[in-house]
């Protein structure tokens, strides 16, 4: 089968000189594994640290690609609830499934956990013509949604919601922050918040902003300003002066780390929470402990996200309440265009390829 692949890291992020398209054996699953020809793949930023070789080095030769949908071709023995012909998308959260941390429904922690498409390998990831996955990583994607919406919501989505409903427990009527919110995970995140009846504040770059509004955010600012946070903060106070409470925001959805942490760790009220998943712009920030014990914030790691919780997105954008937002889809042989594209920022939503 054809499959995009790589065989040595482009720490100056020449991706031309690397990606390559390649013949590589057609897959034949294990027996608890389905094979499913990939309709269409999503990237992610991991793509690109992957490439990298950094923050962590990678199996080689390797082939990218964490988010693919596809139909399935072929099923090993063991399997039960998947058939040939359906129509899947990966969760690409590999878990050991035994040990506490998985039988407790937190497979995001468990320590043998491997993100399929970055850490996996070699040759082993949704950038080809056909994948392979256990069972359990595979879920069926409902009539009315299409393979391109499916694979854009893969990860972003599951994080997203993993963040917000999971790990902050977001309720109705409070005040959200978006941080980059024209980004994959900031367009979903805007759509849960809104889901669950929040007042929602997004961050974008000022070409986005309207972007976030159609979105369904109550409010877009430009955070490339050196004081957009306190723009952010009179319209958190705004917002609290009407409904009679304290001001400040509830909930500050990060994945953005760099110069805006500090910024951000003013804007929360007492007993907020801020959830971070990522650092896109830079993780080692400075932070001023002050504005965490003496207002009693919390502050939640995240990652990926649970099956369960994948499952429960793709309800919600089954019944219109969350939608995919695609930029672009590109072919294999645009590969190096569709990830210099992501790397610039120079999109919104999810960027996808497709075998052919």
């Amino acid at each position: 089968m054809k499959a995009l692949v790589y065989e040595e890291y482009a720490p100056d992020d020449n991706y031309a000189k690397i990606l390559k398209i390649k013949e590589v054996p057609d897959p034949k699953p294990k027996q608890n594994e389905v094979v499913f020809k990939v309709k269409v793949a999503g990237l992610n930023h991991d793509d690109i640290w992957g490439m990298r070789g950094k923050p962590i080095e990678i199996p080689m030769p390797h082939i990218s690609g964490t988010d693919a949908a596809g139909e399935v071709v072929a099923v090993g023995e063991d399997v039960t609830t998947i058939k040939i012909g359906d129509r899947v998308v990966s969760h690409g959260n590999l878990s050991c499934r035994v040990c506490m941390a998985c039988t407790e429904g937190r497979e995001y922690d468990c320590r043998h956990r491997k993100i399929w498409g970055f850490q996996t390998g070699p040759l082993w990831g949704g950038y080809c013509e056909y994948a392979h996955l256990p069972e359990v990583n595979v879920i069926k994607i409902p009539e009315n949604i299409s393979y391109e919406e499916a694979a854009g919501a893969s990860m972003t989505m599951t994080t997203s919601w993993h963040m917000l409903v999971g790990r902050a427990k977001i309720k109705p009527g409070q005040t959200v922050l978006i941080m980059g919110g024209t980004s994959g995970m900031g367009t979903f995140g805007i759509q849960i918040a809104k889901l669950y009846g929040c007042d929602v504040i997004a961050t974008a770059s000022p070409n986005k902003l309207e972007e976030c509004i159609r979105l369904g955010a109550d409010f877009a600012i430009d955070h490339r300003k050196d004081d957009w946070h306190k723009e952010v903060f009179a319209i958190a106070k705004d917002i609290a002066k009407k409904k009679g409470i304290a001001p400040g925001v509830d909930v500050i959805f990060e994945h953005i780390g760099g110069s805006h942490w500090n910024k951000e760790l003013t804007l929360l009220k007492y007993g907020a929470t801020l959830v971070t998943t990522g650092a896109t712009t830079g993780y080692d920030v400075q932070t001023d402990l002050r504005h965490i014990f003496f207002k009693g914030i919390n502050v939640l790691g995240s990652t990926q996200g649970t099956r369960a919780e994948l499952v429960d997105g793709l309800y919600w954008m089954s019944q219109g309440k969350i939608k995919s937002i695609i930029d672009s889809i590109y072919t294999f042989e645009n590969a190096v265009d569709a990830h210099t594209k992501m790397l610039k920022g120079s999109f919104i939503g999810k960027i996808l390829m497709k075998p052919n």
